[in-house]
């Protein structure tokens, strides 16, 4: 699985790793049921602390994007609902932001101007 990581980001790495994994269920390049790697080697794999994982993967599962077995890992959830709770729970998070910005001033043009750069650099990538 192709995550990378900001070690430098002010965000928790377990934070990071739970939006990369929502973000490629947006996507839908990790479709319901989808194995995802063990905590073990996907730790190995990203050069963190197992625990930064399982932290990752238990916010997941306590949001219902994915499930675990026990003895055999966890996987994406074919809950039909996902892609709606991820976009509620993103949608949440950005009035959040917004309301942030609106309590510390930033003009409401300036956060437009914001949300437009995003979907454009979106664009080019």
């Amino acid at each position: 699985m192709l995550i990378t990581l900001d070690l430098q980001s002010r965000l928790p790495i377990y934070e990071q790793l739970k939006s990369k994994i929502s973000q490629l269920v947006l996507l839908g390049e990790l479709k319901p049921d989808d194995q995802l790697p063990s905590v073990r080697s996907f730790a190995r794999e990203l050069g963190i602390n197992p625990n930064t994982v399982q932290k990752a993967y238990q916010e997941l599962e306590r949001e219902k994007i994915i499930y675990s077995v026990v003895g055999r890992g966890s996987y994406i959830s074919p809950d039909f609902n996902l892609n709606f709770q991820l976009q509620n729970s993103h949608l949440n998070n950005i009035k959040q932001a917004v309301l942030q910005a609106k309590n510390s001033g930033i003009e409401k043009q300036k956060v437009f101007n914001a949300v437009e750069e995003v979907y454009k650099e979106e664009k080019c990538l």
